[in-house]
């Protein structure tokens, strides 16, 4: 679990990024969906050029997208009232339920 440490460090991020957002209402909302998949795609481009061109993959290249893609899941997770606290929370509870049920394997959200 996150401490309240923790999620006083992430609040402090969530806001940061708040004052980073140039959108509001729907448009936020596809830009930061867009923006998510966008970075998204960058990490995976970056792996896919390792696997077919025997690129080396640079650490440091994939953590700086990855905290683009941090960023645009905090937006999200903002948008909709939450936080990365919240969020990170959230999916920490839903996986140990399913490791718990011997679930982590197969499909669905509901398993």
């Amino acid at each position: 679990m996150l401490t309240d440490e923790d999620k006083n460090a992430f609040k402090g991020y969530s806001d940061w990024v708040e004052g980073k957002m140039m959108t509001e209402g729907h448009i936020r909302l596809m830009e930061n969906t867009l923006g998510l998949m966008g970075e998204a795609g960058e990490v995976a481009e970056k792996i896919k050029k390792s696997l077919r061109d025997g690129a080396t993959v640079n650490p440091d290249d994939i953590m700086k997208e990855l905290g683009d893609v941090a960023f645009y899941v905090t937006g999200l997770a903002n948008f909709f009232g939450g936080s990365l606290a919240t969020t990170l929370v959230m999916n920490m509870d839903k996986l140990e339920s399913r490791a718990k049920r011997g679930t982590l394997k197969g499909s669905g959200d509901n398993r």
